[in-house]
């Protein structure tokens, strides 16, 4: 009896690539660019298009649909909020991050609302960018360590800051609630139950008197409370 032919297996290599995240980098230095290429490939990712400014980025990142978008937030033609901004109106599952020169520079605001999930500092040491990407490619947010360090200062300066009433639980949630998990995801983090976590999160807003995750988000980067 003749054996059935077993069809070709695909090649593993086929496999990998399309597991990898997808990345589109732009920045108007063409040695940052290929350095920056050169380090998210040799850490596995696929880097699958380079641009030198803003709109060639949004042209790019519109015709290739890449999974993440590292944008220099100043480049000519067009600036990389400005480019974020344009990204997100056709494509707003996209994962964005801002490279920047200089705390606080974007502010914290301003790059959440071109809707921003990761703020890297190009002064950091190269895996900081390369957890980024990991990071905003689940869905988490990634603030440059700096940004916390500018935080922390600025709260010392101020007094006791607002989160000193929080309870530890409460504080967990909020710092997981900034790294982008859902209530239901931090609760599985903490081992509580959803109801428990939805009632730290309502006190937590009642506390912060602030409600609604972009402004917990934000509160929690100004803080220092994440990317630390």
């Amino acid at each position: 009896m003749e054996r059935a032919r077993k069809r070709p297996a695909k090649p593993p290599t086929v496999a990998r690539r399309r597991l990898r995240t997808r990345v589109l980098v732009a920045d108007d230095h063409p040695i940052v660019l290929q350095g920056v290429r050169l380090l998210l490939e040799s850490r596995g990712l696929d880097v699958v298009a380079v641009a030198a400014d803003g709109r060639e980025a949004v042209r790019l990142a519109q015709e290739l649909r890449p999974d993440v978008v590292v944008l220099d937030v100043v480049m000519p033609v067009l600036d990389g909020l400005s480019a974020a901004r344009a990204i997100m109106e056709s494509m707003p599952d996209t994962g964005l991050i801002l490279l920047t020169g200089m705390p606080p520079e974007p502010p914290v605001p301003d790059a959440l609302r071109a809707g921003a999930r990761g703020l890297v500092l190009k002064s950091e040491v190269a895996e900081d960018l390369v957890q980024a990407v990991r990071d905003v490619a689940r869905g988490a947010m990634y603030v440059s360590p700096a940004y916390s360090r500018t935080g922390r200062q600025e709260s010392r300066g101020n007094g006791s800051p607002p989160h000193d009433s929080l309870s530890p639980r409460e504080l967990e949630l909020l710092r997981l609630i900034a790294q982008g998990l859902t209530t239901k995801q931090a609760a599985a983090e903490l081992g509580i139950s959803v109801k428990t976590a939805e009632s730290y999160r309502e006190s937590i807003a009642e506390k912060l008197q602030i409600h609604g995750t972009a402004g917990l988000v934000r509160y929690a980067i100004r803080a220092g409370l994440i990317g630390a």
